[in-house]
């Protein structure tokens, strides 16, 4: 009966209109359906090599996310957890820790890929760093760019955990803010660094005044430890990039508008939100200024795709919903350029809300859906309780012969009676399923009805047709 219950769910979630999709990808694609047709239940998931679609239960946390700025509930994939993710691949350490302290070669390596130092390559051997070393190449970028420098006996150390002091020196060379020197020590808050030695203190200012320091995690480590760790120095980059290369303010003749990253900014033409979409949904947008990527131009007006990767419905307790979408390429013409997974920076810049015509023509569809929705989980649940109850009542009357004609009357008779417990329990299931599939009818037209009345209540889990975004990849 569990397997016909696992079956018929994945026959409704195909009927509910959630394609499963075929091609591979490299990432886990989840929907979660949060109505309250199964407060309180467990939850029901089904999975392929590509997606989960999860009915009911915890809600599950997405990582390696990063917001949309004026949008809380809208997410991208995070730039600075996917560098992370790629440097424990290349090192090819099961064990990564992105919590212990950034060595040499560890910087060397985020500094190339976050800056995108790509044409720069240095003469220089360094006696401790071979040809098969797994940050070579990042390694001899930063060092020709000047980013970085060896020791005078020639050697880099690598793997030497680099203090903070020191990062704080590499960033500082590559941009340029005021700061106040007058030889106190530097403080964040009023609080002071610590573990910051006097040679240190101007290019630590400088690098607190920039703000590049204000969104690190774990603040109070950031103020105690000598050195930053991993995941510090990943977001320290993020927002290098952000704050000053995708400006193209990063000091230096390796860096140039070639080897930045890439802001586009976009008008949306779909609409995206966690009430509507589903995973998978293609979406698209139009580039509202000229961008160069590649070397190649797109002009006002070129096509921006992306596709939904996680959708968690709006329910009680979670009004909004959320939703993960990823952007995927840019085109103009026959002129295609395959973006990143993963991106710095999204930005809502205006925001719109449909109006009330489309609203009101959209919504007796949407309301159908949502309450032919709510009623088959509801029938589901039942027929899952049902199956389940019979099964149990069956058992336990067989072990009350069993029991009984075996010479153990005492507990043929307590079986006996757990079969009426059994009954009690299925009725007590089936109750609950019909008033809360009630009660969710009612909840998903009501929120229909204030979707579009006032549609503003859920921009925070949307992307509107005619908002204006910029996306920093």
């Amino acid at each position: 009966m569990k397997k016909s219950a696992k079956a018929l769910s994945v026959t409704l979630a195909l009927f509910l209109g959630c394609n499963l999709a075929m091609a591979k990808c490299d990432q886990e694609k989840v929907q979660v359906y949060a109505h309250p047709s199964l407060m309180n239940a467990d939850a029901t998931e089904i999975k392929d090599a590509n997606n989960v679609y999860r009915i009911g239960g915890k809600i599950l946390k997405q990582k390696n996310r990063v917001g949309f700025t004026n949008k809380e509930n809208l997410y991208v994939n995070a730039w600075a957890k996917d560098l992370l993710n790629a440097m424990s691949v290349k090192k090819g350490d099961r064990n990564f820790d992105i919590k212990m302290p950034v060595s040499r070669g560890e910087l060397a390596y985020m500094l190339s890929q976050g800056l995108n130092i790509q044409d720069a390559k240095s003469s220089k051997r360094y006696t401790d760093v071979t040809t098969s070393y797994w940050a070579d190449a990042e390694i001899s970028k930063a060092t020709a760019a000047d980013v970085m420098i060896g020791y005078p006996d020639k050697s880099f150390k690598p793997d030497q955990a680099i203090t903070k002091a020191e990062v704080f020196a590499t960033v500082a060379k590559l941009i340029e803010v005021p700061y106040e020197n007058d030889g106190t020590a530097p403080t964040i808050n009023g609080e002071v660094v610590q573990n910051i030695p006097s040679w240190a203190y101007g290019c630590t200012k400088e690098v607190i005044a920039s703000g590049l320091t204000a969104n690190l995690p774990d603040q109070k480590l950031l103020l105690e430890n000598p050195y930053l760790s991993r995941h510090q120095v990943a977001v320290l980059i993020s927002d290098l990039r952000l704050k000053y290369a995708s400006k193209g303010q990063i000091t230096g003749d390796a860096f140039n508008a070639a080897g930045t990253p890439v802001a586009i900014k976009i008008k949306m033409i779909d609409r995206v939100d966690a009430r509507h979409s589903n995973i998978g949904d293609r979406f698209a947008a139009k580039t509202t200024e000229e961008v160069v990527i590649e070397g190649n131009t797109y002009p006002v007006g070129s096509l921006v795709y992306g596709e939904v990767v996680t959708v968690q419905r709006p329910g009680l307790g979670n009004n909004a919903g959320s939703v993960t979408v990823k952007f995927t390429e840019i085109k103009n013409g026959d002129c295609v350029a395959k973006f990143p997974k993963e991106m710095t920076s999204a930005t809502a810049d205006k925001l719109k809300s449909p109006n009330i015509v489309a609203r009101i023509l959209g919504a007796p569809f949407t309301g159908a859906a949502r309450v032919a929705g709510v009623a088959g989980r509801s029938a589901q649940q039942a027929v899952a309780i049902a199956g389940n109850g019979l099964e149990e009542y069956g058992d336990r009357l067989s072990d009350t012969f069993v029991e009984t004609f075996t010479g153990h009357l005492g507990r043929g008779a307590a079986s006996f009676g757990n079969s009426f417990v059994t009954i009690g329990k299925g009725v007590y299931g089936l109750v609950k399923t019909a008033v809360s599939g009630t009660f969710g009818v009612i909840y998903e037209v009501g929120d229909e009805i204030l979707y579009t009345i006032v549609p503003s209540l859920s921009n925070s889990s949307s992307l509107n047709p005619n908002e204006e975004l910029t996306v920093i990849f």
